[in-house]
């Protein structure tokens, strides 16, 4: 079975009556009468991240995905523990050095502050961290409204691409391989949005897993379709190039994950205040798509209206 299956197969009926774990099907934990939101994550080497050679990057990838959770419920993180299972070959004073002073750019960066964690040792390279922050109010998944615009920030696909050269699957020039490696080790967040997303969007979640995949999380409770635009999906100029000479399919290439951009939709008349908050914050938004009845089937268009499929639909974890 898959994650999905696992949690609501096992796990889902022992927070029935825990109305803050909101039936184990969003990113966070949200105790409203606290205001209180928090997230886990664990990292497992090989499943998500393919080595150690950069101990420094790979912590920056590690919590930016993580507090990446808080920031697309419209929340801004302020507090994190960190653990970490390894052992001597991946403890070193020297790997050490560069997860502390990575680390604390990081909360720089941010604003953030560790607060605990535990070391464990394990031969099997691992790391969970836990973020909270803040708020009496977030964006839920399946909160969208019939006819909602479907938006999408930054740009989606670059981490994908420096995954791939990483894995020796791609090979490009060396100014191209240092900017897609960089997206994939330092994803750009969002930060600036979480404190206006609340004032526009109904629903949200970041693409963690994929494009399609976390669409479909978003409305997995609703009876909703949705219809995409291909021509409509952000991407870099150097991926405009890439997929020029390597004659890439936009969609298989935007639709892998790893990206942390938010995903969200918003009602019609939201089109104005949207522009707006993106010209105010420099952050990129792009109107993708849709939302529509459940009476339809999902679709994707290409740029002739005609309907396409992605071939890569997401990453899922199965046991």
């Amino acid at each position: 079975m898959h994650e999905f299956e696992l949690v609501d197969n096992f796990f889902k009926i022992l927070s029935k009556h825990n109305k803050a774990a909101l039936g184990l099907n969003d990113d966070v934990f949200f105790d409203k009468k606290k205001g209180t939101v928090i997230s886990v994550d664990t990292y497992n080497i090989k499943s998500h991240f393919l080595d150690f050679k950069y101990p420094d990057l790979i912590i920056k990838k590690i919590l930016r995905s993580s507090i990446s959770d808080l920031i697309c419920k419209g929340v801004e993180p302020k507090y994190y523990f960190i653990s970490g299972s390894g052992n001597k070959k991946d403890f070193t004073k020297k790997n050490l050095y560069k997860i502390s002073r990575s680390l604390k750019k990081e909360q720089q960066k941010y604003n953030l502050s560790l607060c605990g964690g535990d070391t464990t040792f394990s031969n099997k390279l691992s790391f969970t961290i836990v973020s909270l922050g803040y708020s009496k109010s977030i964006l839920y998944r399946n909160k969208a409204k019939l006819n909602d615009d479907i938006y999408v920030t930054g740009n989606l696909g670059d981490s994908f691409v420096g995954l791939q050269i990483l894995k020796g699957k791609l090979k490009v020039n060396t100014k191209m391989s240092k900017f897609f490696i960089q997206k994939y080790y330092q994803p750009d967040l969002q930060l600036k949005l979480a404190k206006t997303l609340n004032n526009f969007a109904n629903t949200s979640i970041d693409i963690s897993d994929g494009l399609i995949d976390d669409l479909k999380k978003m409305i997995n409770k609703q009876n909703f379709s949705f219809q995409l635009s291909e021509k409509s999906i952000p991407i870099s100029k150097f991926l405009v190039k890439l997929i020029n000479i390597k004659k890439l399919r936009k969609l298989d290439v935007t639709s892998k994950g790893d990206d942390y951009q938010i995903l969200f939709t918003a009602n019609v008349n939201k089109a104005r205040i949207i522009k707006k908050i993106s010209k105010i914050t420099g952050i990129k938004i792009t109107k993708i798509g849709k939302i529509i009845s459940g009476k339809n089937v999902s679709r994707i268009l290409n740029e002739k209206g005609k309907q396409i499929l992605a071939k890569n639909k997401g990453y899922v974890h199965r046991f």
